[in-house]
This record gives C-alpha cells, structure tokens and sequence, in this order.
C-alpha cells in the first residue's frame, strides 16, 4: 500500500477528536480514498466494517432509512448482517460512496453522539454535492480533500524515500543538491509528469516499469470521468464535455487563459459557468483566478471572468493531449522525458506546478495587468502565495511565483512586479530546471520542490 499524506492527517483527527466527530474523505474518482480509508482502519483499529454503499443491498439502505431513532436494534441487526462483532471504542465504521445514501451520511450526527465507535466516510466529489438537498448536513462531520499523489508521494511509492528526505532538507537549509543527485531528481520529477498522481498509473508504471502502462490506466479513467459527466451533468453535460477537451489546447496557448470564445462565436462566460463549476466540484480541474491588486486577501479581488484552468492531474493531462490515437506508444512517452520530441514543456510544467500548490491546500492566482495604453508595461506573473516572510517578523506577505521550463529565461516581470508593489512583496520564487539559488529575497528553486511551497 502507497503512502499518503492524509494519512497523518486521519491519525490526528483519531488522537484528538476520540470519536466526538466522522471524518468525511472527499476528492475526485480514482484518487485512493477507499484504499486510504481501509488501510486507516487495518492499522488503527482492533475491528472495522466496511458498508460499501455502491453495493449495498436495499436491507441495509433500509436500516438507515428507519432505525435513526433505536440505535440498539439498528446496530444488532446491522452487525448480524454483516456477521461482525464489533469492540467498543475500538472499532471503525467506513461508509463507503456515502453520496450514494444521503440518509447514512445524515445518521451519522446521531452515531456520533451515541458514541460506541468511530465513523469515516468516503464520498466521490463527482456526485457527492448533488446528493445532499434533502439532508441537514451534521455539523459533526469534518472533512479531508484527497488529491492525487504530489511528487513526495510519488518518490515514496517509488521506493526513492532517501531521496525524498534529501530533498526536503535541502529545501529547508537552502543548499542545493550535489549535482548527481539534483540530476537523478530533475528526471524522477519529469517521470512524474508523465505518469501523474493517479494510484492506478503509479502502480501500473512501478509493475510493468512502462509508461504505456500507466497511460492504459489513465484512459481508462479518462472514460470513468466522461461516463460521469454524460451522467451527472445535469443538463449540461454538452457544454462539460466541450470544456474538459478544450484544456490541453487552452493550457498550449502563451498565455494560458481560458478563452470562451474558443468554444463557439456565441459562447460566453454566463453560459459555461455551470460548467467550469461542475468541473472544479467534481475535483477534475484547479481553477486559478486572475487578480490585479496583489494583497493579503487575494480572494476578494480575483476576477471570475479571467482564469486558467488546469488539470487536477499532470498525468491525464498528457493522456488527454494524446487522446487521438488509440494507445500512447512506449517509445512516445520516453522520447518526451528525454526531449527528443517537443511537445509544450510550458503547459505540463504550469500545470504540474499548480497540481503541487492545490494538493498543499493552496487556492490558486496569478496577475495579469499591462498599462491600457501600451503593452510595454505588462506584467505576468503564474502564480501568487500568501507566505508568511521572515523579514517582516513572520508577517503575511504576497510571494509572486515565476514557472520556467527552460534553461534560459528573463525574469522581467518578475522584476518589474517587485519594482511595483515593494512593500507587499515577501520572498519572490522562480520554480526552474536549474539547481537551487538565492540572491537576496529572490530563490530560484528545482522544479522538483515545488510540492514544499
């Protein structure tokens, strides 16, 4: 079994919490959220029952539906259907697909008070908001995002952890690397890109050490998602349909920017609305607002008009991109990781940037502002952090990131962003290819760490 992240996360709402909430785990399709919850409940429980409610028979649905008010008999007739004996206190309840019984989802603000067990819920995002108008939501019920692995994740699945720690600490001392060392990371990262963070690719990759086994996966839930959205979409499954293809070619254009207009003379933001919405409820796509007053409150100046939208996953993107033949040969995908074919480094390397920032818990914003009378004053700068800065004693300041592909590149906007808003600027990042540097409040940092941002 992968190790996640949020694992760590589930053990301190156990240590902490003994039960006086459920903890829900939310995120896209095939992201790992049963396999993380199970092995939760194998390693940190005497007993555990699993009610899958993708499978569960309507006797059990029935039991949720109309035993909330004799918790006693609920439990007795619920345990002897599934022949389980469970230990008080002890023992973990996992409602899996718990956005397929809302009820269940319900029943879990009195399960809570009852107190006998604890309670973990699953729920795919694709489904899970639809699910729920006719329930009162517990207001004992925490949550958890799942998001695909982020490249630490990907080194420890790798069996690479040494590696992994290295580059941590080197993140944190500010030294770069040894050059053999920085060399292995920069080509583990570009792995990375090209097999995603989705659970299935990774162990694909890692079985059968191929890339285009890991894109079989990733097409596989490339179809997943489409059947979803010809079934939830919700009236607007065409217009979904129209924007999750359009990504690839929007994130190869220089600027990035989503343009509507590309999706048909007469479309407009107003009327593709539900649709970038539903995808970013679903946990299919990270959103990235455009603000032009870069300030500690980023959300109160964004603009919903202009955005960027990238894939929640670097890997499908590329699989996405590909999509026009019927299989992504092997020597495709190593041709790429060498160079040996050009294909828009700038598009995967964006994305997969904003793919690390969302899975740290970041909401994501870039600037974009040039003076109405001329272009020569236009500043463009990927994305934008709060980031506590040491040289105004740990106060919140702006940190203005540049993501650079390539060896060689001009960091102009950059210089003119600091020029500008000086006093709200913190410490400037340029994520790159090249071995870590620092001049002053400007670190230039591996690609690769990205993920610790």
């Amino acid at each position: 079994m992968f190790r996640r992240k949020a694992y760590d996360l589930l053990k301190h709402w156990k240590d902490t919490k003994h039960g006086t909430t459920s903890m829900l785990i939310e995120g896209a399709r095939r992201v790992g959220k049963s396999a993380l919850a199970m092995e939760f409940a194998t390693n940190e429980y005497r007993a555990h029952l699993l009610i899958d409610f993708s499978v569960a028979p309507p006797e059990v649905i029935d039991l949720f539906r109309n035993y909330r008010h004799d918790m006693d008999a609920f439990f007795r007739y619920l345990f002897a259907y599934y022949n389980f004996t469970p230990i008080p206190r002890d023992t973990l309840i996992i409602f899996d697909e718990v956005q397929l019984c809302p009820e269940a989802r319900a029943f879990t603000k009195q399960l809570v008070a009852d107190g006998r067990y604890d309670y973990l819920e699953t729920g795919s995002l694709i489904s899970i908001q639809r699910n729920v108008q006719h329930i009162l939501l517990p207001s004992e019920e925490e949550s958890i995002t799942l998001h695909p692995f982020d490249f630490e994740e990907f080194l420890w699945a790798r069996d690479t952890r040494p590696l992994a720690d290295l580059i941590r600490d080197s993140f944190t001392t500010m030294t770069p690397l040894p050059e053999a060392l920085h060399r292995q990371a920069t080509r583990l990262f570009r792995e990375y890109m090209l097999v995603g963070g989705m659970p299935q690719a990774i162990q694909a990759y890692i079985d059968e050490n191929s890339f285009q086994a890991a894109d079989e996966a990733k097409r596989l839930i490339l179809t997943l998602y489409k059947n979803d959205i010809a079934k939830f979409g919700a009236g607007e499954e065409s217009r979904i349909s129209a924007v999750f293809q359009a990504i690839p070619s929007q994130l190869a254009r220089h600027e990035k920017r989503f343009r509507i207009t590309s999706l048909g003379k007469s479309a407009r933001n107003r009327t593709y609305e539900a649709a970038f919405f539903w995808l970013a409820d679903a946990g299919l796509i990270n959103l990235c607002f455009n603000t032009t007053d870069p300030n500690v409150g980023l959300d109160l100046t964004a603009n919903r008009n202009a955005f960027k939208c990238y894939f929640f996953d670097t890997g499908l993107l590329i699989t996405q991109a590909f999509a026009d033949s019927m299989f992504t040969p092997e020597q495709l995908y190593k041709d790429v990781l060498s160079g040996k074919i050009g294909i828009n480094e700038g598009m995967l390397t964006e994305n997969v940037v904003a793919q690390q920032f969302a899975g740290n818990g970041h909401k994501l914003y870039y600037f974009s502002r040039n003076d109405p009378d001329t272009n020569r004053n236009r500043i463009e700068i990927d994305f934008l952090l709060a980031h506590a800065y040491t040289n105004a004693a740990g106060r919140i300041r702006i940190s203005p990131v540049e993501v650079k592909s390539g060896k060689h590149y001009t960091t102009t906007s950059l210089d003119k962003f600091k020029t500008r808003y000086g006093a709200r600027i913190g410490t400037e990042y340029v994520l790159h290819p090249k071995q870590l540097e620092r001049a002053g409040d400007r670190v230039s940092l591996p690609l690769y760490m990205s993920g610790l941002l």
